[in-house]
């Protein structure tokens, strides 16, 4: 049967011979042998492994995930338009919670992440198990204290309340800024501090302000029932805030708690020193991500530009 079957393949292409000869020039077919499914199998074969070659080139799309204020705001509004201009794109994935865009890292579908300081990072590696790293430090969110009564911190009334964010360590953090601004009185220890360390404590809090911690997302929307509020900036930016009410005192920051407060572009540990990373921190640490951060949140957001001992980069 199969000498039958090479017996009439053969007569067929005798009798087709010119028209597949034709059919076939673009293959640059020498075997005048093969049957036609084989030749027209060859000119399959040659376009696959044509689009083959293009794919495997050099992948020049940057996946990055953020939460969207400020850090998508960033990546879209400027750092996409820097990355072009030296061939790359920007791919940016919205994240609404600071769990997801870690796994996501560490599964792969993401190159980066911007979103996190590197204290969240490094608990997230421990206790998931992750491996991730921090490939540079771009903003500071500060600390704001919020007043829709007074314009000027000295205006704060003895006796007047004050909401803050109701976490330990956003918590701690607030009544530290309060101690900045000198409401409070510094407690003298490195340990978190609570509200209940200085409401009622003449000598903590001698102007007996009334501190009272809600959930942080809260707090910029107590604003019209208290005196003053002690937000994140990321909450006082989706607020409105700085606009609506700016900002009476602003949290300040010295090398260590600049480092502590930064928020990171964020790898896995094996992509540190790859392409993709080091264009990426080229195009976030620019003088025009530098410009936009200042001329676009005035202070609600401070571009940090440094490595993760606190060094600045170039």
């Amino acid at each position: 049967m199969f000498l039958e079957h090479e017996r009439i393949t053969s007569s067929y292409f005798k009798h087709y011979k010119k028209t597949e000869e034709k059919k076939n020039e673009k293959c640059n077919q020498n075997n005048r042998n093969s049957s036609i499914s084989i030749r027209i199998s060859c000119c399959s074969s040659t376009s696959t492994g044509s689009t083959s070659t293009k794919t495997s080139g050099e992948d020049k799309t940057i996946k990055v995930g953020a939460t969207a204020v400020p850090h998508a705001e960033i990546l879209n509004n400027v750092v996409k338009d820097v990355l072009a201009k030296d061939g790359w794109t920007l791919e940016v994935t919205e994240f609404t919670d600071y769990v997801t865009p870690n796994t996501a890292l560490e599964e792969g579908s993401l190159d980066a992440n911007y979103f996190q300081t590197l204290g969240y990072m490094n608990d997230q590696n421990t206790s998931k198990g992750l491996h991730l790293a921090a490939a540079v430090g771009v903003h500071i969110e500060p600390m704001g204290i919020y007043s829709a009564t007074v314009t000027d911190i000295k205006d704060l009334k003895d006796g007047a309340t004050i909401s803050l964010p109701n976490d330990a360590d956003n918590l701690d953090r607030g009544l530290r800024v309060l101690v900045q601004a000198g409401l409070l009185e510094d407690p003298g220890t490195d340990e978190y501090v609570t509200e209940t360390t200085f409401n009622g404590n003449k000598e903590l809090n001698p102007h007996n302000y009334d501190i009272q911690p809600v959930e942080a997302a809260q707090v910029p929307l107590t604003l019209e029932d208290v005196d003053a509020v002690v937000a994140n900036g990321n909450y006082a930016l989706e607020a409105d805030l700085p606009s609506k009410h700016p900002a009476i005192y602003v949290e300040q920051f010295d090398q260590e708690t600049s480092v502590k407060r930064t928020n990171y572009v964020v790898v896995k540990d094996e992509n540190l020193d790859t392409e993709k990373t080091k264009a990426l921190v080229k195009a976030i640490t620019s003088d025009e991500v530098k410009s936009y951060i200042e001329d676009t949140y005035k202070g609600s957001v401070i571009a940090s530009f440094i490595d993760t001992e606190g060094n600045p980069v170039d």
